[in-house]
């Protein structure tokens, strides 16, 4: 069979599969498996030889996935899900939601506004979209709920500023993405903390536009006296030092990513412990829920890998890659187009399988076209973060709504985001315009 038939065939078939709400990781792992088998038993011109093909597809599978797993790189990601974890059940994520209310709870719309800063610092740890969200949802909701606020917004702040997980180092989805393109890790970490940090300034915006327009939206509480802000701020001393440790390390160039992550997480145990909050049982909580998510993601992670070897194979990657350069389009264009691809995929689909499905085919366009591979990680990132709160599925929207069950419908918390969507396109726009916000810093290791 001609291999780049083949290859679209794989395509096609792995499109149904996640339709009909087969696993990821089994998806992957079973379209590049026998893709596999028949892309080296049927080369184009002879006959099927479908011994000869399992033999080889078997050879592949036996030895790759089991090689890239034992990356040293790809240690990095249950060690920075841990410190996540850890920092959660010790009750950092509840100090810093505690300071930034403190701070900002005055302000106009300031609890959502707190709510974007709290998931901004709590991301700085987790490293995790979902498990921002989740964290959040359980501390910032109840609060703005108490106080009055419109449910649509309350709830949208935290299903759209969990995704800021993704983006705000050490992101996981970074992490994986460098691994896969052979990028610096670190350079990659870097690069998304200002565009991060933008994402976050963009929602607390338009958050305060809004409420001073209508102001039934965020009632404004009580103030609160300077003593009182200055005596919150100790609750932000234990994540301020894991990530200064974290990033410090990594700008200097001090340590690896991964021996960051080493650090990060030996950290927050030892924090842990020395506020006396971490017991035997929520150190076997800890443990647990960062066995659970790593666990899912190496799955989904060696299927990838799996599907990849196919991939390459069939040669789809590099015909779609001299397909895009000779369109009639300058390069924006097709990066626009690739964007409509992505937020499709989103409306079903998970970020994590997004992302290790279309690299293989995306990359090879991205490079040809000439644009960075940093820079298009992060924009990438964004893209994925748009995702994470796209209706119908939207796994943010639906985390949170686990979270508050019945206080809110699902319709409601969908419409809530819809203002932040906004603000992502914007933002979008503004790291596609100027490349130098995500370069900056990894041009200064």
């Amino acid at each position: 069979m001609e291999p780049l038939t083949l290859g679209i065939i794989g395509l096609v078939i792995l499109l149904l599969l996640i339709f009909i709400k087969v696993p990821m990781a089994f998806a992957l792992g079973i379209v590049g498996f026998v893709g596999l088998i028949f892309a080296i038993g049927w080369p184009n011109g002879s006959e099927l030889d479908l011994e000869r093909g399992f033999e080889a597809a078997w050879s592949f599978v036996s030895f790759e996935p089991f090689s890239f797993i034992a990356s040293f790189s790809l240690v990095a990601i249950p060690l920075f899900l841990m410190m996540g974890y850890v920092a959660f059940h010790a009750g950092f994520t509840k100090d810093i939601y505690h300071t930034a209310r403190m701070w900002l709870g005055g302000l106009k719309g300031g609890l959502a506004m707190a709510s974007v800063a709290g998931c901004a610092m709590f991301a700085a740890v987790s490293g995790s979209s979902l498990a921002t969200a989740a964290a959040m949802g359980k501390l910032a909701v109840p609060e703005m709920l108490r106080y009055k606020y419109d449910k649509g917004l309350a709830t949208g702040v935290v299903a759209a500023s969990g995704t800021l997980g993704s983006l705000i180092p050490p992101s996981i989805l970074m992490i994986l993405y460098g691994i896969f393109t052979e990028q610096s890790v670190g350079k990659l970490l870097m690069a998304g903390f200002i565009p991060g940090v933008l994402s976050a300034g963009i929602y607390m915006a338009m958050i305060w536009v809004r409420a001073a327009i209508s102001p039934e939206l965020a009632p404004t509480p009580e103030r609160v006296s300077w003593s009182e802000k200055v005596h919150s701020l100790k609750g932000t001393w234990s994540i301020i030092v894991l990530f200064i440790i974290i990033m410090g390390g990594i700008y200097t160039g001090f340590v690896t990513p991964t021996e960051a992550a080493a650090i990060g997480a030996l950290g927050a145990w030892v924090l842990g412990f020395i506020s006396k909050r971490m017991t035997r049982k929520t150190s076997r909580d800890a443990i647990v829920e960062t066995v659970t998510q790593i666990s899912s993601i190496f799955a989904v992670v060696l299927g990838a890998k799996i599907f990849v070897g196919f991939i390459a194979i069939t040669g789809v990657a590099s015909v779609l890659a001299e397909w895009a350069i000779g369109l009639d389009l300058p390069p924006i264009g097709i990066l626009l187009a690739l964007s409509l691809v992505f937020i499709i995929l989103g409306t079903f689909m998970d970020p994590l399988g997004i992302m290790l499905l279309t690299l293989p085919v995306v990359t090879p366009v991205v490079e040809a076209l000439g644009y960075d591979l940093i820079w298009f990680g992060v924009i990438m990132v964004k893209f994925l973060e748009i995702g994470l709160i796209t209706p119908p599925v939207g796994l943010n929207v639906y985390v949170l709504k686990g979270v508050v069950g019945d206080k809110v419908r699902l319709e409601t918390i969908f419409k809530g985001i819809l203002w932040f969507l906004l603000m992502d396109v914007v933002t979008l726009f503004i790291l596609i315009a100027f490349p130098e916000i995500s370069l900056w810093l990894p041009s200064l290791i």
